[in-house]
């Protein structure tokens, strides 16, 4: 007796709320598949491997995102580039290279003992406070110390 296997395959696909076209059965256990009756049956296959869903498969987007890597890089060059170099870059990545440039400045003073610790956290402060505008301010403050 041949049993229709497409309603089977309906009512899992339902049951996993997946598409009819994604449900397979092991060719070796279709009698098994035939068989069954009850959504209980058909759980007990599902956990036993007889049957499975296979994954949803989309729009590939691996050429759409080519496409935008490759139209990223054009027109970036010097001639397409318009206002201050500030335009490109924020405010905040600035301030954090131009904080760390000086701290790293500060730290290789006083690893050569250049400056002792104190004068070392009394520039730190005001660096940290804002009061050093850049690294040639602070080579200054640090020259004026020096002479005192």
């Amino acid at each position: 007796m041949v049993v229709n296997i497409r309603k089977k395959r309906e009512l899992i696909a339902r049951m996993l709320g997946v598409g009819v076209n994604r449900v397979r059965f092991e060719p070796d256990k279709l009698d098994d598949v035939a068989d069954s009756i009850t959504r209980e049956n058909m759980r007990s296959l599902l956990k036993n491997g007889a049957i499975w869903t296979v994954k949803h498969r989309g729009t590939s987007r691996a050429r759409a995102k080519a496409k935008l890597a490759i139209r990223r890089k054009h027109g970036t060059g010097a001639g397409s580039k318009k206002g201050k170099k500030s335009a490109r870059t924020g405010k905040k990545m600035v301030y954090v290279t131009r904080i760390r440039a000086m701290r790293y400045y500060l730290k290789v003073l006083k690893a050569r003992n250049d400056i002792t610790r104190g004068v070392y956290w009394a520039i730190y402060k005001k660096v940290n406070g804002g009061q050093v505008r850049s690294l040639a301010h602070l080579r200054e403050i640090v020259k004026q110390t020096k002479n005192r």
